[in-house]
């Protein structure tokens, strides 16, 4: 059953997008860690854990185009799974600093012993053990996105409104982990780390298997969702995108299959936050801010949705080039960025990988269309025709 998810998942570019990461998880942290700092081909730290936030927010994107490409489901609302499941590694990470807080409490973060906390609160008990915090990543976004969805879709909340709703919902937990008795540092967040699994999280050993950790969950992600859309199941999948209620008359459960989307896609980006909060080295509440989530709509619109490697293109390039404008134009990076965003809208609809392939394939049509009528004009069969 495996074996055959796995062969289903690697058609061509899948393959080439899967060893261009794996690649690309072993040459940058080679770069780095084994040529000398004077050295051309050198990655200083700082940039490989850019790229690094840049796979991350990579993988955010695939995991919207899973339920936006196939399903249909415009979520405003990712940025709030990605924030949990950064918030998740966040509390293991406070945990091990352990007495090396500035007040040298054992136990309790500082932002709890500035603000007078007597004792842990429960849902801080576990997060001293890594393995407890990695279910935590996957379980608490997941958790959310089935009772958001088994809600929503059940009550056949479609189009705008639950693009809205997720909108909603992303607010309302700014809004509540902004207040200090929530114990998540509040506006403020949590920040400070010193290590992970034993590690010094600065150090540059650390920061390279955070980057490879990154890449190398990019291509296991990409890995699933390939396996999902490619099967029989990814088949009904776009069904219910194009066409839900023929879907629904055929039988099929739409509510369980945008559910279990719903969950996949929740999961993939909480473990993008995850891997996102080491690397950038603090987690706060602006993470669910709703402009979040709309800018990683326009990463998977600028890539294409639809197209699972689309989406990572699009949010490593936005990314770039936010990066080189702020750096290169200050003044002008936002005009920059609009522009960039207009021209794909106006000439690039389906996106970059979108139209890329939308006009393979008119090439390919057109070219058998002339093959076909170079038979009918020989009179013999299409193949023949073309030798």
């Amino acid at each position: 059953m495996i074996t055959g998810f796995i062969l289903r998942a690697l058609e061509g570019r899948i393959i080439v997008a899967i060893a261009i990461l794996m690649g690309v998880a072993v040459l940058i942290p080679a770069l780095n860690l084994l040529t000398p700092e004077d050295s051309f081909f050198h990655i200083p730290t700082y940039a490989m854990a850019l790229m690094g936030k840049y796979l991350c927010y990579a993988l955010l994107a695939l995991a919207l185009d899973l339920v936006w490409g196939y399903c249909g489901i415009l979520s405003l609302g990712h940025g709030a799974f990605f924030a949990l499941g950064g918030y998740a590694m966040g509390m293991y990470l406070m945990r091990q600093i352990g007495s090396r807080g500035v007040y040298g409490n054992p136990v309790l973060p500082d932002f709890m012993v500035f603000l007078n906390w007597k004792e842990l609160p429960w849902f801080w008990h576990g997060f001293n053990m890594f393995p407890f915090a990695m279910v935590m990543v996957l379980f608490v976004p997941g958790l959310l996105a089935f009772v958001f969805g088994w809600f929503a879709f059940r009550s056949r909340v479609n189009g705008v409104y639950l693009s809205i709703i997720t909108q909603a919902m992303t607010y309302a937990l700014l809004l509540a982990f902004f207040r200090n008795d929530m114990g998540f540092g509040g506006n403020n967040g949590l920040t400070d780390f010193k290590e992970i699994i034993g590690f010094n999280v600065q150090a540059g050993g650390t920061r390279a298997v955070l980057f490879a950790a990154s890449a190398l969950m990019l291509a296991l992600c990409l890995l699933i969702a390939s396996g999902i859309v490619n099967s029989k199941f990814g088949k009904v999948l776009v069904g219910v995108r194009d066409a839900e209620s023929r879907v629904r008359f055929l039988g099929y459960r739409v509510e369980n299959i945008k559910l279990f989307t719903f969950v996949v896609s929740a999961m993939m980006a909480g473990i993008a936050g995850a891997l996102f909060v080491p690397q950038v080295g603090i987690i706060n509440p602006g993470e669910f801010a709703p402009a979040n989530s709309i800018e990683v709509v326009v990463w998977t619109a600028v890539g294409g949705r639809g197209t699972l490697i689309g989406p990572i293109i699009g949010a490593i390039l936005v990314n770039a080039g936010k990066s080189y404008f702020t750096g290169a134009f200050p003044d002008l990076w936002l005009f920059a960025l609009g522009g960039l965003f207009i021209g794909v809208t106006l000439f690039l609809p389906k996106g970059i990988v979108g139209t890329i392939q939308q006009r393979w394939t008119a090439r390919n049509d057109l070219k058998a269309a002339a093959e076909a009528e170079k038979g009918r004009d020989t009179g013999l069969p299409v193949g023949q025709a073309a030798e």
